[in-house]
């Protein structure tokens, strides 16, 4: 008489389960990398504020008044951040991922520290009449919040704001009068070049 128990179902083979426990593994630990650093750099954004700070440097250059050479640099900082956070939003929407978790969070309160140091001693220079120590002191301030925040961030951040940090401190031993030919380099050369490195390198 046949027996009516069920027959065991098969056991797959060890392969397939060591293919799937490794493919588990990998997801586990691109999430975790991508829950730990801000990837969201936008790189072609990056290159476009390269551009507008060359027209903001050329057009500072011409103007009468300390008051007016400043109100040009702050629109251009004003521009930047605009065209940055877009292109961020962007490129985190393209990845499938939120614009705005945990490491975007942690980049913007490390990167927006120094910028607050730096509006600080602006209105100070510019009620001292002292112009001529703003161009290095944005540099390297700037280079310093690029610094903080580029800890959360992908790897040639980081690269770039010693690149910034160094032209800051060079140029506050400069004469004064290349203050737009220095800025033109750092906020317009170096945000062009290390764009298209980003851009080219962690996907636009």
């Amino acid at each position: 008489m046949p027996s009516s128990a069920p027959h065991p179902a098969p056991e797959p083979p060890i392969p397939a389960l060591r293919t799937v426990a490794i493919d588990d593994l990998r997801y586990i630990r691109e999430t975790m990398e991508r829950s730990a650093a801000f990837t969201a750099v936008p790189g072609w954004a990056t290159v476009a504020v390269g551009v507008t700070a060359l027209g903001a440097a050329a057009w500072a250059a011409r103007q009468p008044s300390l008051a007016a050479w400043v109100a040009v640099w702050l629109a251009e900082a004003a521009l930047a951040v605009t065209l940055g956070a877009a292109g961020m939003v962007a490129k985190a929407r393209r990845a499938g991922g939120p614009a705005f978790g945990g490491p975007a969070r942690r980049f913007a309160l490390s990167f927006s520290i120094p910028l607050f140091a730096g509006a600080a001693l602006t209105l100070a220079y510019l009620r001292a009449g002292q112009g001529g120590w703003m161009p290095g002191t944005w540099l390297l301030l700037y280079g310093a919040a690029m610094l903080a925040g580029g800890a959360f961030s992908v790897r040639t951040v980081p690269v770039m704001s010693a690149c910034f940090a160094l032209l800051g401190a060079l140029t506050l031993f400069l004469p004064r009068a290349w203050g737009d030919a220095l800025l033109a380099a750092g906020f317009g050369g170096l945000h062009l070049v290390f764009g298209w490195i980003i851009a080219r390198r962690h996907g636009g």
